[in-house]
């Protein structure tokens, strides 16, 4: 074959171009796209009521092989005597470590490693947990066990005594962290005199004895005291029967849920300080805040991300982007499901630039009750929480769960289903009135942990301090 003279090759290569232009599509400027809109339908569980009153929440899916269960029991740390705090921690913790009144620990341990299950228990401050992971071809003997200890905990001796020297060693080493002290304190002040606001001591834990684990556990648990959730691989009417014969026998019972009352809202200011000889300071700072049946809770969602909330909220880009004070930096209002929850300011900075940071802190802060937000700030902050609302979606059994803690907290009917509309409706009024309504920056606590001697400026700038006394245990 003949070559052609090499004058001729980019002739050819314009002329292979020029009829690929031709029929290359028209280009779109993408700034004129559109789209239809993006709709999301929240998934459903299905609710259930079983003979013994227990409330069951399922919600199969055949994708994996696996079955989650958690059961949320009324009771709680605010249920316990005052003389005897720790009390409900230690029954949570032993329902499950002390083995069953027909299977010690031991034996209970091993069958569970060797279906590769879990069972799990605990008891928060208004909650108790028990839940369950295995396999869906091991859930019968899964299911089994984890009756018997939601039911029929043993609360084995040597068990007990265990977990009451682990969490006296625990409350030893508690001061060692200087976050963990910032905030125990800081909750101590804000619920002082309620329930919230007690911690266990030595003192208090050393008083617990197996009878009373024995009596709080017989006090809350029953069938009709507790809402049950369940997701993964089954079938319905085949779980409906494993759960009836689980928790056949189970009867219902009348339940002492005392009320407690709602935190005082007089909390006056306060400047604390826990001396402690480190390089950096702990800050926090805060007051009492709201609860979920505040009407005004989306706005407040709103501008709790703005002045807080992100890389782009007002405290990061100030005290960490533009300032270089810390590398965390941040405030959330920490709504209560069943008590007014609080509002917290918090980081961490070098001890030289102490009195800067909580200078600068309480400015912007007060900076959000003073004028009204830019556009867009409120356009980024709607659009972040309703695209971090949709991934709260992404696992059945977080979908299962968040829908039986609705009923558990007693959220008003159509909350998810309204959650985005209503933040999508804030506006800018909004978020200055709820900031001027629920801002408080000149009636904080300030929570310090740090060594007083190498701070910037003395505490007392702030207020009359207040120094606490850090011993073991306190």
């Amino acid at each position: 074959m003949r070559k052609l003279p090499a004058i001729w090759l980019p002739i050819i290569l314009l002329c292979t171009l020029a009829a690929g232009c031709a029929t290359a599509p028209k280009m779109t400027d993408p700034r004129t796209l559109t789209y239809a809109p993006l709709t999301f339908t929240i998934p459903k569980s299905e609710r259930v009521q079983l003979s013994n009153g227990m409330v069951v929440y399922l919600l199969e899916d055949h994708e994996l092989p696996l079955v989650n269960m958690t059961a949320y029991v009324r009771t709680g740390s605010i249920y316990e005597p005052a003389d005897k705090v720790g009390l409900a921690g230690l029954t949570g913790a032993v329902m499950r470590s002390g083995g069953t009144a027909s299977l010690p620990p031991e034996k209970l341990d091993g069958e569970l490693e060797f279906m590769a299950s879990s069972i799990e228990s605990s008891i928060g401050a208004d909650a108790g947990n028990v839940s369950l992971a295995t396999l869906a071809r091991n859930l019968d003997r899964t299911l089994e066990l984890f009756a018997q200890v939601l039911r029929k905990p043993a609360f084995r001796e040597d068990r007990v005594t265990l977990a009451r020297k682990r969490a006296i060693e625990g409350l030893r080493r508690q001061n060692d962290d200087p976050k963990g002290v910032a905030d125990r304190e800081l909750r101590k002040k804000l619920y002082e005199g309620h329930p919230l606001g007690r911690y266990p001591t030595i003192a208090t834990v050393e008083k617990i004895t197996r009878d009373d684990l024995v009596a709080f556990h017989r006090r809350f648990y029953h069938p009709n005291n507790t809402i049950l959730a369940v997701a993964g691989d089954f079938k319905r009417e085949e779980m409906l029967a494993r759960l009836n014969a689980a928790f056949a026998g189970w009867e219902q019972q009348t339940v002492d849920l005392p009320p407690v009352p709602q935190p005082r809202p007089d909390v006056k200011p306060a400047v604390l300080l826990a001396p402690k000889d480190i390089s950096q300071s702990v800050i926090r700072m805060g007051h009492l805040g709201i609860d979920k049946d505040n009407p005004d809770l989306y706005a407040i969602r709103v501008m709790d991300y703005i002045l807080g909330g992100g890389f782009t909220s007002r405290l990061t880009t100030e005290i960490r982007s533009n300032q270089g004070l810390a590398y965390n930096v941040d405030s959330y209002f920490d709504i209560g499901r069943r008590f007014t929850g609080i509002f917290l300011a918090e980081t961490e900075t070098k001890a030289e630039s102490t009195a800067k940071a909580i200078n600068l802190m309480r400015n912007i802060i007060t900076g959000m009750t003073r004028a009204p937000v830019t556009d867009q700030e409120l356009a980024l902050a709607k659009d972040s929480i309703v695209n971090s609302f949709l991934f709260g979606f992404t696992k059945p059994d977080v979908i299962v769960n968040q829908q039986a803690r609705l009923e558990y907290y007693a959220y008003p009917p159509g909350y998810l289903e309204n959650y985005r509309d209503r933040i999508a409706k804030v506006t800018r009024e909004d978020v200055l009135r709820v900031a001027r309504q629920y801002l408080h920056p000149d009636a904080m606590v300030l929570m310090v942990v740090g060594d007083p001697k190498k701070l910037d400026q003395p505490l007392t700038t702030f207020g009359p301090l207040q120094e606490l006394n850090l011993e073991n245990g306190r």
